[in-house]
């Protein structure tokens, strides 16, 4: 993300007025070697987009690990290639897809406690990007990647078909106001496009604490042929054991929110979506 809008404090001096901290020159990176503003640039459509990015504070240690890490582990989402999933990982092992990882606690915690599954983390917010990447690195995880940009895109035109064995979509933005719920990411027409990418047998989880949405998601995936519920009546599923308890999510139950998983399953291969879609 640019942080072209943001003036910058005056840099301290020292007593002899030599400045302590470099400021940016106008177009310069923010991080040289890190996460490109806008992959895709203008080589897309300009869509109606699911996300609003966010800017924050990125903290000295995340600025580290995006400068030394991200050339390792990060890829930047710009529709150009399809990925080779077994060279980006180093390994032929399963591929899960997570969708907004937030600042990635819960990532790295799956992530460890599963190590023979490669996780692919998309997110458009830098300081998540970078303490994902703080945590990976510190953890020792190698199976972890961080993409940077949006999500559609990876799928559309980056991912081969049948070739996530998971999909997960954690308390996505639940674009509350009517007038917005076009901007939804659970869409039948992301689900169309997701069911592509992933192999039959696959499961598709989302969780929200946002009820309203988790009726709207429960409703449009027990629609969509490509999708059936695991759960036998119909409804949603408990909280696997899996998914780690978030602080986000702990907040929100301490509030009497309620979350709802949904834990759905690819059941059918569908001719791959056209790029007009």
């Amino acid at each position: 993300m640019s942080d072209s809008t943001h003036t910058p404090k005056a840099p301290r001096r020292t007593t002899s007025g030599a400045s302590l901290r470099r400021t940016r020159a106008k177009g310069e990176p923010r991080f040289p070697d890190g996460p490109k503003a806008d992959p895709a640039g203008s080589h897309f459509e300009r869509r109606i987009r699911s996300f609003q990015p966010r800017r924050s504070r990125v903290t000295a240690g995340q600025a580290d690990a995006l400068q030394r890490l991200w050339p390792k582990w990060g890829l930047d989402i710009d529709g150009q290639r399809t990925i080779d999933l077994a060279d980006l990982f180093g390994n032929a092992g399963p591929v899960v897809l997570e969708i907004g990882f937030g600042m990635g606690e819960a990532t790295a915690q799956m992530a460890a406690e599963a190590p023979e599954i490669n996780v692919l983390a998309v997110d458009v917010h830098t300081p998540g990007q970078g303490n994902l990447l703080n945590l990976a690195d510190g953890n020792g995880l190698s199976n972890i990647r961080v993409g940077n940009g949006d999500a559609i895109i990876l799928l559309r035109e980056m991912l081969a078909p049948d070739s996530l064995d998971g999909l997960r979509v954690y308390f996505p933005d639940p674009w509350p106001k009517k007038r917005h719920h076009k901007r939804r990411l659970i869409q039948p027409e992301f689900l169309t496009l997701a069911a592509s990418r992933l192999k039959p047998g696959a499961v598709l989880h989302c969780a929200t604490d946002w009820e309203p949405y988790a009726e709207w998601m429960l409703d449009v995936l027990t629609a969509h042929p490509d999708f059936e519920n695991t759960q036998a009546d119909g409804g949603f599923a408990p909280r696997p054991a899996f998914r780690p308890l978030t602080r986000f999510e702990g907040q929100g139950l301490d509030k009497g929110h309620v979350v709802n998983d949904l834990l759905f399953r690819r059941v059918q291969h569908r001719d791959v979506p056209s790029k007009e879609q």
